[in-house]
């Protein structure tokens, strides 16, 4: 049983925060962020806080932004303009591999796991930057590098059992069914001991039950390892579920933001979705 309070406060115009985080620092902190492509505008005025231990959704029609959105936040794309700071450091002019290691991971819309290679070594790849051997040692096989590869393979086996894997460990993971493969996608991810973890579309391709599993484990994530996630999803019924506060974008600016509640009674949003009725 979570013994987080569902309960969300409003902090200022721009951010509302779940009351344990109220008074903490924002683990994200985004402002008036926008991007141009060209003479296109693709993102434009985005701003949202979020707490350390926050479950909220970014949702929109197809072609909104959301993508575009999550590689700014993790430094695929650089902003055309304002800020994103994570844990209070601005990220600006970071590559993608610097704000993972400031604590951001994230999951793609499109699986993007080593095929060939097994689960469990996908998992131990997204451990490379604290592993603690060095080339030398791990081409000598030197003492030092079976004591890290061995950490590693428990803390590997560990996120896989957290996650019901721990049983295709040894499978290639191009060979696992989609869902699985999807819950493995979230392992790597947890595997960077991530402040925040991102998760595109986490629920696609998934059957029903495999959606309600997959709605408890965010929670579980949370609640076991304290980090914030911030996700995409077009499943309406896990979203309303599961995530405390949800901003909602149309054509890259956001157009309401809120809980589940205020965001799925809004009116701008049911226009975005089903269209502007006529008369």
């Amino acid at each position: 049983m979570s013994n987080y309070s569902k309960k969300m406060v409003e902090v200022s115009q721009v951010t509302l925060l779940r009351e344990q985080d109220a008074h903490k620092e924002p683990v994200l902190d985004v402002r008036n962020l926008g991007i141009d492509f060209g003479g296109l505008t693709a993102v434009d005025n985005f701003s949202i806080s979020m707490g350390p231990t926050e479950i909220s959704g970014l949702i929109g029609p197809n072609g909104a932004g959301k993508t575009t959105i999550f590689n700014l936040l993790t430094s695929v794309y650089q902003p055309t303009r304002g800020s994103i700071l994570l844990k209070g450091i601005d990220t600006k002019g970071k590559t993608t591999a610097q704000v993972a290691r400031m604590g951001i991971a994230r999951t793609f819309q499109n699986i993007r796991l080593f095929g060939n290679m097994s689960a469990l070594d996908n998992v131990k790849v997204g451990m490379h930057y604290e592993i603690p051997y060095s080339f030398v040692s791990s081409m000598l096989h030197l003492p030092s590098y079976y004591k890290a590869e061995k950490t590693a393979n428990a803390k590997a086996m560990e996120l896989l059992d957290f996650m019901g894997l721990a049983d295709v460990a040894d499978h290639q993971a191009g060979s696992l069914p989609y869902g699985v493969q999807r819950r493995l996608e979230i392992v790597r991810a947890l595997a960077t001991d991530p402040a925040i973890v991102l998760l595109d579309e986490p629920a696609a391709g998934m059957n029903p039950s495999e959606t309600a599993e997959l709605t408890d484990q965010i929670r579980r994530i949370r609640d076991t390892f304290h980090i914030a996630i911030f996700l995409i999803e077009h499943d309406m019924n896990l979203v309303m579920n599961v995530c405390e506060a949800i901003a909602v974008v149309n054509y890259g600016k956001i157009i309401a933001k809120g809980t589940p509640d205020q965001v799925k009674n809004n009116p701008a949003v049911i226009e975005a979705y089903l269209g502007r009725k006529d008369g």
